[in-house]
């Protein structure tokens, strides 16, 4: 006999549901398309910030272009949400949001130059590997569910955040976590 699930009575501690709770498949991937489309928005107002707060050129190139990338993963979230029939919406993303919080106090607690530059290296990293989890997860519910040209779509964007993510390794480990590291030897 399979064992049957649990219902969410049955389990001590259990979070208590809202009353609009997804209740499946589809609806948590609408769910997931909401965020993603928040957090890519709010990048594209936050990026410029970062440009300005960095020192090295070639950390500058790479935030220039993750910028163009995340207004063009705006563009392609709006086909994702057209040949799905869902309602474009943004609905606010805690996880960035607490990610953007967190890198606008790194900032404030470095100098300018190499120190800085590799906390915002560090900071866009866990932005990238929050974009990368995210849509990997939608890649897969849009496969699961049959949305073709959805899942399509989500695996470009999701190798391009994969890509952004080693370039901002390779920037890091070339030179800017070395200086960094040089840096506070000399203080």
């Amino acid at each position: 006999m399979e064992p049957r699930m649990k219902s969410q009575e049955e389990v001590k501690g259990a979070v208590k549901a809202k009353s609009n709770a997804a209740k499946g498949l589809r609806e948590l991937f609408e769910v997931g398309l909401k965020d993603i489309y928040w957090a890519e928005k709010v990048l594209t107002k936050t990026l410029p910030k970062m440009v300005k707060n960095a020192s090295s050129p070639e950390l500058v190139n790479a935030l220039k272009n993750h910028l163009s990338e995340a207004e063009e993963h705006v563009n392609r979230l709006e086909k994702v949400f057209e040949t799905t029939g869902i309602k474009a919406e943004a609905k606010k993303c805690d996880a960035m949001e607490g990610l953007i919080r967190e890198s606008d106090g790194i900032m404030e607690q470095t100098q300018m130059g190499n120190v800085r530059d590799a906390g915002i290296i560090a900071s866009e990293q866990k932005v990238k590997h929050y974009e990368i989890a995210t849509y990997g997860t939608l890649h897969a519910f849009a496969k699961t569910l049959g949305e073709n040209k959805a899942a399509e779509l989500l695996a470009m964007t999701l190798s391009e955040e994969k890509k952004t993510d080693a370039a901002l390794t390779g920037i890091a480990v070339s030179a800017i976590n070395s200086k960094a590291a040089a840096a506070s030897i000399r203080h």
